[in-house]
């Protein structure tokens, strides 16, 4: 008798596909892989998952002391705290992401070396993973927003709050875009890997995350800021939730369609190289 479960694993000629009905197939393993990457995060530390709420305390900290009380940066009326916080949760989510994402192949190389699954659930899971991350970021911005408007402090949310997680969405899929990218070539040259967390590092700093995009008053400088792909949706989201901030339909479709074409040629570069890549890592 046939066995009617045999699965037939043939490599995929198209560039530009994505078999949702694979990966629905292997959901099983995602959830394993999102589980066991949140679960190791932090494994045999003292504090465990606490350094999920620790870490951006610690960094707000520091952030309202350096850039607030010693250089004197404005937050456009909005408490540092509430303003560093959110800054640094969703640059936090972004980086990380784009990061995770990057080392897929070279991460994941002796767990692809031995079972077959679609490779690009392994990015998937770099973006869920850390989005567990960034709600329990969110949730801490929350306890200090409540607190903020209990205490009499005036805080202005706007209706494109509810854009939220579109924008999010928007930031995990350029992450898994410049990803993909990262990740394709990082496979034959390693020293990309360095590259690219020197970018991020450096990233950060032509990013509204520690000052308002408002107090870049030069043309020039403030178009080209604008240009950065992860301004306007940084922007969008302060004003959204902060009522500073600027909000551009205009520069969020640039932000998208920039996206749209970063994922279009992540995918093709990690479809071609998944297909050799055991070969080169």
């Amino acid at each position: 008798m046939a066995n009617t479960d045999e699965i037939v694993i043939t490599p995929k000629d198209r560039l530009l596909v994505i078999d949702w009905k694979e990966i629905w197939r292997y959901r099983d393993m995602f959830v394993l892989f999102v589980d066991r990457n949140f679960r190791t995060a932090y494994k045999q530390t003292i504090l465990g998952p606490l350094w999920f709420i620790i870490t951006p305390v610690l960094s707000v900290i520091v952030y309202v002391a350096v850039f607030g009380g010693i250089a004197n940066i404005p937050t456009d009326g909005v408490p540092p705290i509430l303003f560093y916080l959110l800054g640094i949760s969703v640059w936090g989510y972004f980086s990380s992401c784009l990061s995770a994402t990057s080392n897929s192949f070279v991460t994941n190389a002796d767990i692809f070396g031995k079972i077959y699954f679609p490779r690009i659930i392994m990015p998937l899971v770099a973006v869920t993973t850390n989005l567990l991350t960034f709600a329990i970021q969110l949730a801490i911005f929350a306890a200090f927003y409540i607190y903020y408007v209990a205490t009499g402090t005036e805080l202005l949310i706007h209706w494109q709050a509810v854009l939220f997680p579109v924008l999010v969405l928007l930031l995990a899929l350029m992450s898994v875009g410049f990803g993909m990218i990262f990740s394709s070539m990082t496979t034959k040259y390693r020293d990309l890997q360095i590259m690219l967390a020197k970018i991020i590092s450096l990233w950060v700093y032509i990013t509204p995350v520690i000052y308002p995009l408002s107090m870049v008053t030069n043309e020039k400088l403030h178009l080209a800021m604008s240009l950065n792909p992860v301004t306007p949706v940084m922007e969008a989201i302060k004003y959204s939730l902060l009522g500073q901030g600027q909000f551009s339909w205009l520069w969020l479709c640039y932000s998208a369609a920039f996206t749209l074409m970063l994922l279009t040629l992540g995918l093709m570069m990690f479809n071609k190289v998944q297909k050799s890549f055991m070969d080169t890592v």
